[in-house]
């Protein structure tokens, strides 16, 4: 039988066992519009309290245009050491073709995503092209517009492709985020349409091992049993940390607040253990909002 998982006030109840922390940051940073209330000055604390902090994102792109957005929220550089983004870890494949799957994408690309992603492929020796068609492979970075569009309107695109037997990259796992208040559909929803469809899908990001190789060896001489990863979705945070093998805490105020915390008038203990169980993903507690 599966331990209850505790809920706890605050990370300071955890910070005494562990040297660094990979955190989350669309769901437990900020809304994708701005920063929660109490996360600037939990992240000072963690840093008075000796322990390294370290950003991991399933953004689709690279980690300097995600610093620059933490600095628009009021994010310091000396708050954190260092972001790493699935868009990272999809550059790094793409450039190195580090395996038989990679190497034998081709050179033709289309992206599938919005503008704002289209400085993921800067440098990268492809020939970027508007058509299934015309492609050797899909990289995938989201919705063209999250806004209006959903999955319907890639349902040709998609079976086009898979009749083409295009492979896809997909960079960005997460199913959706809350934007404000608006739930968005991600990369990963797209990727999970084409593998219903029979497409073949590599994906870069939480909850896969390589995002944490790169953490690994950012924080070289840290015992895996003293790190902690922090998220808002058990299918990516805690999943990941549980499959690399360190501990992880459960933020229930991002992505499921909904139906966790709802009105924030009953216990969510209950609704967490089912959503937990059934889930199959273990943290070692739960957190309403990433505070100290």
């Amino acid at each position: 039988m599966m331990m209850t998982v505790p809920i706890i006030d605050g990370v300071s109840t955890l910070a005494p066992r562990y040297d660094a922390m990979i955190l989350d940051m669309w769901g437990l940073v900020h809304d994708g519009v701005a920063p929660y209330p109490g996360v600037p000055e939990c992240l000072d604390r963690l840093r008075e309290h000796g322990v390294r902090a370290l950003f991991l994102s399933n953004a689709p792109r690279p980690s300097d245009k995600v610093v620059d957005r933490l600095r628009d929220m009021g994010i310091r550089d000396d708050q954190y050491e260092r972001v790493i983004t699935s868009g990272d870890v999809t550059r790094d494949a793409l450039s190195r073709r580090f395996d038989d799957w990679h190497a034998a994408l081709g050179t033709r690309c289309l992206l599938i995503g919005p503008q704002r992603d289209w400085g993921l492929v800067d440098g990268l020796e492809f020939e970027m092209v508007e058509s299934v068609e015309a492609a050797d492979f899909l990289l995938n970075t989201g919705l063209y517009d999250d806004e209006s569009e959903g999955l319907a309107d890639y349902a040709d695109r998609l079976a086009r492709a898979r009749d083409l037997e295009l492979p896809m990259v997909c960079a960005n796992p997460d199913l959706s985020v809350m934007r404000g208040e608006k739930l968005v559909l991600c990369a990963g929803s797209l990727a999970k349409a084409y593998e219903d469809l029979g497409g073949d899908v590599r994906y870069h990001g939480k909850p896969h091992a390589r995002p944490y190789e790169f953490c690994f060896e950012a924080l070289a001489g840290v015992p895996r049993e003293r790190i902690l990863a922090a998220g808002d979705s058990l299918r990516t945070d805690i999943a990941g940390a549980n499959a690399a093998g360190i501990d992880g805490v459960f933020v229930m105020g991002g992505l499921h607040a909904e139906e966790l915390i709802g009105d924030g008038q009953s216990d969510p203990s209950p609704a967490l253990q089912d959503f937990v169980m059934s889930s199959g993903h273990r943290p070692v507690a739960a957190i309403h909002r990433f505070n100290w």
